[in-house]
């Protein structure tokens, strides 16, 4: 029964799933977190990471993770063919209509309406996990993690200005939480 519930979410999540593998993190949330309980904030939160860091799309890291935790390896094999089954099913169709139509302004004006909702999209996702991080399931002034939220923007403007790529950065900050954990107590 796992493996078919397995399977239809993330059909669902890779029918739905338009604008690549950031903009789907909202679907995956939402169908392991809050509708089927899978994965708590925590999880996904680390789930994310985990993705990032290990080769390959960061969807499909999330889908075979998944797919792991709930139903083993045939759990991570189904969650990830279910995931990837829709789209390649509707670049294939898709394919075939660009080649014809897709000269047309109304099809280039359309693609170009589409963008600011995928932006739209990633941002939910990244505020979800920035508000996980910083803190916990609640936003509390009082349990605000500081070092947390000033990581957070210390990535955000290192990426911006030197872009030294998300895996350098995602240690950098693994390895500034360590030294953190270290030096913490001498704050306290």
């Amino acid at each position: 029964m796992i493996y078919i519930k397995l399977m239809l979410s993330f059909l669902l999540i890779g029918v739905l799933g338009f604008g690549g593998g950031y903009a789907v993190l909202p679907l995956i949330q939402q169908q392991c977190v809050q509708t089927n309980h899978w994965l708590t904030m925590t999880e996904f939160s680390d789930l994310l990471t985990l993705s990032q860091i290990t080769p390959g799309p960061v969807a499909i890291n999330a889908a075979s993770f998944v797919g792991m935790k709930v139903g083993g390896i045939a759990g991570a094999f189904l969650a990830s063919f279910a995931f990837m089954l829709p789209p390649f099913l509707i670049v294939s169709l898709l394919y075939v209509v660009y080649r014809k139509y897709g000269q047309l302004k109304t099809v280039q004006n359309a693609l170009s309406g589409l963008k600011p909702g995928v932006a739209g999209l990633i941002a939910v996702a990244g505020l979800g996990v920035i508000i996980e991080t910083v803190w916990g399931s609640a936003i509390v002034l009082a349990s605000t993690d500081i070092f947390s939220l000033a990581l957070i923007v210390a990535a955000l403007l290192v990426l911006r200005k030197w872009k030294p790529g998300v895996i350098v950065t995602i240690l950098a900050c693994g390895v500034m939480g360590v030294i953190w954990e270290l030096i913490r107590p001498l704050f306290e």
